[in-house]
């Protein structure tokens, strides 16, 4: 099983960035981890801060890999293109967030990716990305 987990904007500071939200860890620690715990999945990583190189990379593994694993951050609530990427591609896309996003600003509160995805996770922290990794296994 090949899955690909795409971070957008912001997240190549996790471990810096607000840790009363996001956490002490960075993401390169935990996916470490990640990699270890699923030992028989290829785990791929991407991350970028450009909204055009994330819809690139879902249309460059959208027909190919298993699942996707995609936290695309604000543009979650910005984006109109990684929604309308989301639905190009044939792979199946769990969307993710570390915080509850419902517990935050009400401009978070709206996704142009979930009704797209085939699940949203959000607000187990780090572990939001073992659940959506465990979602393609089960």
């Amino acid at each position: 099983m090949k899955i690909l987990i795409i971070n957008g904007p912001n997240l190549n500071l996790l471990g810096k960035r607000e840790p009363e939200v996001y956490g002490h860890q960075t993401f390169e620690d935990y996916f470490s981890q990640l990699q270890f715990k699923f030992k028989d999945v290829q785990l791929e990583y991407f991350q970028s801060n450009i909204e055009g190189e994330l819809i690139d990379k879902l249309q460059e593994v959208g027909f190919t890999y298993d699942g996707i694993v995609l936290n695309a951050a604000s543009y979650t609530h910005t984006s109109i293109g990684l929604g309308d990427a989301v639905k190009a591609i044939e792979t199946p896309v769990v969307e993710v967030h570390i915080s509850n996003t419902h517990k935050r600003e009400g401009y978070r509160h709206v996704s142009y990716i979930a009704s797209r995805a085939k699940g949203v996770i959000l607000g187990f922290g780090l572990q939001s990305y073992d659940l959506a990794v465990r979602s393609f296994l089960e």
